[in-house]
């Protein structure tokens, strides 16, 4: 991100055409290999971890089931206990490795 970004007021997304359910991860490949795997969800980067970004909300009231996707090391279980605490209709969905990309890759080489 450039300096003096505002983080929480963008994303970047892919998504299914016909969805109602959407995924929030870390970072742009995580959420490109998240869909990879899961086709039918929408797959949002919040360009970081981040509990409250401002678009959120949006989502949320749009009839989205949301789940938090972010990695599974300290930091991301930390900010996903947060995010759920400010949104509580939010449910955790752990990558089964340290994250999206590396369950992907790992699938991979089967």
């Amino acid at each position: 991100m450039a300096a003096s970004s505002r983080k929480n007021l963008g994303y970047f997304f892919v998504k299914d055409a016909h969805t109602t359910k959407m995924v929030l991860c870390e970072s742009a490949i995580d959420a490109v290999s998240f869909l990879v795997l899961y086709p039918m969800y929408l797959a949002i980067s919040t360009s970081g971890a981040t509990p409250n970004p401002a678009w959120l909300k949006s989502f949320s009231n749009n009839g989205y089931d949301i789940y938090c996707g972010f990695d599974s090391d300290e930091t991301g279980e930390g900010i996903a206990k947060k995010m759920i605490a400010l949104h509580p209709t939010i449910r955790r969905l752990r990558p089964g490795k340290h994250d999206w990309n590396e369950v992907l890759i790992s699938k991979s080489k089967r």
